[in-house]
């Protein structure tokens, strides 16, 4: 319910979008390893482009989505995650994106099933208390289980989920082939399409997989800036710069658990101890010890 592929378009880091994107993977690559991991249903969720899901269209249990880059009342940014719709209804989400209000209405209006993405990660850059509330007002679904975000910030994502009585969807976020595939979501018993949103929508789902951690978004950025270095040979001027690429991981899941420390206790009430959490392996209390 969650991947990407080439096009996904430009790196949204600060400057480094000027040459590099945000994933290299081929669609047809990623849907050949999504089958190879079992998958029965699949879909691409590119930022604001269904360019590549067009490519795998011709397969019966391949479906429509895009994550939209959207714009809350607030000013700030949100990742929201549609599903299943029409290629003319790409054009419209995209009028609408930068207007919450009226891109509801259109959600609604079109019954389309959609969710907000990594509600416990500062990927999109600040959060306000408003935006919250109007994900718990107006949004269905909520991505618990991201394959790139820390094992805490998916079990909190999960209990908020549970306290809003929201739609548990779980995604690996790949944008690089090895991680394609490590998170899903699943309906026992499903055999259709119609099925499994019918499943989800009735709270039959269930998400699985990893975890994101250090090694794993380490991996996976010197892969991309192999892939940049292959398409862009310019860019091999800058490969001394890969030493930097462990800081900016590590810098990366400090600010996540930072930003799950900010809002947690705000939105569950959650007293987070002082003492900083691990990024591999850190055991964490039982949903029914933290409520």
């Amino acid at each position: 319910m969650h991947v990407h592929s080439y096009y996904s378009g430009p790196c949204t880091t600060p400057h480094v979008g000027r040459f590099c994107r945000e994933s290299y993977s081929d669609p047809h690559e990623v849907y050949a390893r999504l089958e190879h991991c079992g998958m029965d249903l699949f879909t691409l969720t590119d930022h604001d482009s269904i360019e590549g899901a067009e490519q795998l269209r011709r397969y019966p249990n391949f479906f429509l989505s895009e994550e939209l880059t959207c714009r809350m009342p607030s000013g700030t940014e949100v990742h929201i995650g549609v599903y299943d719709f029409h290629e003319r209804q790409h054009v419209e989400l995209q009028r609408r994106r930068n207007d919450l209000v009226a891109l509801l209405m259109y959600l609604s209006e079109r019954r389309l099933f959609f969710s907000i993405n990594h509600v416990f990660s500062s990927l999109t850059g600040r959060r306000e208390l408003d935006d919250f509330r109007w994900f718990e007002g107006f949004f269905p679904a909520m991505e618990t289980h991201n394959g790139h975000m820390p094992e805490n910030a998916n079990a909190h994502s999960a209990l908020l989920a549970k306290r809003w009585d929201k739609i548990a969807l779980g995604g690996s976020d790949a944008h690089a082939l090895p991680s394609v595939g490590t998170v899903y979501t699943e309906v026992a018993e499903a055999r259709s399409k119609e099925e499994f949103f019918a499943g989800l929508k009735n709270g039959n789902g269930k998400t699985a997989g990893e975890s994101g951690c250090f090694s794993k978004l380490t991996r996976d950025v010197f892969l991309i800036g192999l892939e940049m270095m292959r398409e862009n040979r310019w860019t091999t001027t800058l490969a001394p710069l890969a030493l930097l690429v462990p800081v900016f991981t590590m810098w990366n899941y400090r600010d996540e658990e930072e930003f799950v420390r900010r809002w947690a206790p705000v939105l569950l009430g959650v007293p987070l101890p002082r003492k900083r959490r691990q990024w591999f392996s850190a055991p964490l209390p039982a949903a029914e010890e933290v409520v």
